[in-house]
């Protein structure tokens, strides 16, 4: 499975094979644990996504901004599950840290520039995922994410609510 067709976190873990239904349910319950209320989960990109809602942040994702901003997701890819952790490929002080902790776990670490990939729950030390998600609260997240846009000098624009509601009935 590389992009899901789910309409719900539901049914896609109804969808996967039963060992990464089972990893992908405990990683999703120590994410659940470990975000604040700045977050929402919900089905994107064909993952299990965390998101900074509209609410929190009415400047929406830059990328779109009618999309609420991407935080983490899970996914269940063709050769192997994966954490996209978009904090720790903003923040090289956090993705250190991360690196250091998940190695002195003694798990091995597959890691690209913010995902993680592991074939099996047992590769991940989950106490290190729940505190680097600890370590990038949301309002932490929107300052970080903010800093690096300015830096790149790409321009961040609110989505009206009229805007928002155009995309995505031209997306129907």
């Amino acid at each position: 499975m590389v992009q899901s067709k789910a309409k719900s976190v539901a049914q896609y873990l109804r969808e996967l094979p039963e060992d990464r239904r089972s990893a992908i349910a405990e990683i999703r319950k120590v994410v659940l644990a470990s975000v604040d209320d700045g977050i929402e989960e919900m089905m994107s990109y064909g993952m299990i996504g965390y998101h900074v809602p509209l609410r929190v942040y009415p400047a929406g994702y830059h990328c779109d901004p009618a999309m609420p901003l991407p935080y983490l997701s899970l996914a269940s890819q063709k050769n192997h599950m994966a954490i996209y952790m978009m904090g720790l490929y903003m923040d090289p002080v956090d993705t250190e840290w991360f690196a250091d902790a998940w190695r002195a776990s003694g798990k091995k670490l597959k890691m690209g520039k913010s995902c993680v990939r592991f074939t099996k729950l047992e590769d991940v030390p989950l106490d290190v995922v729940a505190e680097a998600i600890q370590r990038m609260p949301s309002q932490r997240y929107i300052t970080t994410y903010e800093s690096v846009i300015i830096g790149t000098g790409k321009s961040r624009k609110v989505a009206s609510s009229e805007q928002s509601v155009a995309k995505k009935a031209a997306k129907k």
